[in-house]
């Protein structure tokens, strides 16, 4: 419980020491004017990111910073006639839209909020405690742009690698990113640590020899098979080569030296 409260303290305290916050369905606010107690309502925001307020009725809010909510509602307190320069002070109470949701192959899987309006991809990911050991490079990030499905696949690395700052894609409330196991290779035989390996980038049959621990004295490089299932679904048997690449699902066996 005592965990639970701090959290959510902490989570109020970061809401409210950013006036950029974009409001969105399901926050619960407190909206206070100075000097007129009665004024003061906690409401939660609309599915379509309206609330209510007296006086003035309907004000659409969704999407706006708490600093721009703030002077929308002022300003139509002070054209209506009610009150001369309102000063309108908005409280997040809750946090409940502007969420984004982290699943699959990262540190800390769950939802979290967009506390600010520009929350890039490589952010919430860092908030999540980036990919696992078994995370693949690639995340999908998802949601909904102009009302229409958004899905996009995006390569981490080359974010930073290949300077490729233009996939480093701008997070919305609802948005999920989901980050799959990577894909592996398979090695048995006469290799010192037969098993399933996590496929590096660019990685050729000889590197993934190397991750095997490379052949046994009984064993031999020259003496590979490489088993990789084809598009028809069959099995190919192939004799790689060193410098071949290797591909998702491959297994690799090394036999025994003719000598």
């Amino acid at each position: 419980m005592l965990a639970s409260l701090l959290a959510l303290c902490a989570q109020h305290a970061q809401a409210q020491a950013r006036p950029d916050y974009p409001l969105g369905a399901g926050d619960t606010i407190r909206v206070q004017v100075f000097q007129n107690p009665d004024l003061t309502i906690e409401t939660r925001v609309s599915e379509n990111g309206t609330i209510t307020y007296p006086l003035i009725g309907s004000v659409d809010l969704g999407g706006l910073s708490v600093a721009v909510a703030e002077k929308k509602i002022a300003d139509a307190l002070q054209k209506g006639g009610f009150i001369q320069k309102p000063q309108v002070n908005i409280v997040l109470t809750q946090l409940r839209g502007n969420q984004v949701a982290v699943l699959g192959q990262v540190n800390r899987p769950g939802r979290f909020p967009l506390e600010t309006a520009n929350i890039r991809l490589s952010d919430m990911l860092a908030n999540a405690g980036g990919a696992t050991a078994s995370g693949d490079d690639i995340a999908i990030v998802s949601g909904l742009r102009g009302g229409k499905p958004f899905r996009k696949q995006v390569d981490i690395p080359s974010i930073f690698l290949a300077d490729r700052l233009q996939d480093d894609v701008v997070l919305q409330g609802g948005d999920t990113i989901y980050v799959h196991r990577a894909a592996v290779f398979y090695i048995y035989g006469e290799t010192q640590r037969p098993g399933s390996f996590r496929i590096e980038r660019d990685m050729t049959v000889m590197q993934a020899l190397a991750q095997g621990g490379g052949p046994t004295l009984r064993g031999s490089e020259k003496r590979l098979r490489l088993h990789r299932k084809a598009a028809d679904g069959s099995i190919q048997q192939i004799e790689p080569q060193l410098t071949d690449p290797v591909l998702p699902n491959d297994v690799i066996y090394v036999r025994e030296s003719l000598f």
